[in-house]
């Protein structure tokens, strides 16, 4: 059995209050709408959005790697991102510590929804040369700090020579704490 578990969610300070209610939305509940009529609107039997996205890969039909991230709307990313890297050849932990990056082109999921047009973050790890071609070709370009984008953790398991399983795990050096595990 595999499982991606991210804790997610429960940040009371983030939530905010609703005025008449006197009680926070969680910050999953803030991504639905209380607006009549719009597509994410809160209705009885309807499912609301949610960023939370863990990841199961196969290999060969087989449970091979689970892995997943906090991060709000750039957990997708950070995790495409990552599932990139390692199934181009780079190891667990060297595919989390690369250096990473997200796009804010979007209206933001979480209250105020804030709207952000053309920007790019990237970790000041990228090299600057690269850094400079993004600006070239017209980013919005956010240089945040290094070791500051993604919090990817990961497992894998696969068949090991002379039978049983061989157990792999990486997990992020960066900014929260990180755990992996196998057993």
């Amino acid at each position: 059995n595999m499982v991606a578990a991210t804790p997610s969610g429960g940040w009371l300070s983030s939530s905010p209050v609703v005025p008449a209610l006197g009680f926070p939305l969680t910050t999953r509940l803030q991504m639905t709408w209380l607006d009549e009529g719009v597509p994410g609107q809160l209705q009885p039997g309807k499912r609301p959005c949610t960023t939370l996205s863990p990841g199961l890969a196969l290999r060969d039909g087989l449970p091979y790697m689970a892995f997943g991230t906090p991060g709000g709307d750039q957990q997708d990313q950070w995790t495409v991102s990552f599932f990139l890297r390692h199934a181009m050849g780079l190891n667990l932990q060297a595919a989390i510590d690369a250096p990473s990056w997200h796009i804010d082109h979007f209206p933001g999921s979480f209250w105020p929804r804030s709207l952000t047009l053309n920007r790019l973050t990237v970790e000041g790890r990228l090299p600057e040369a690269t850094r400079q071609a993004l600006r070239e070709a017209g980013h919005d370009l956010r240089v945040g700090p290094d070791w500051s984008e993604g919090r990817i953790s990961a497992c894998t398991r696969e068949p090991a020579a002379g039978g049983g399983l061989l157990l792999r795990a990486a997990a992020n050096p960066r900014g929260m704490q990180g755990y992996a595990v196998g057993r």
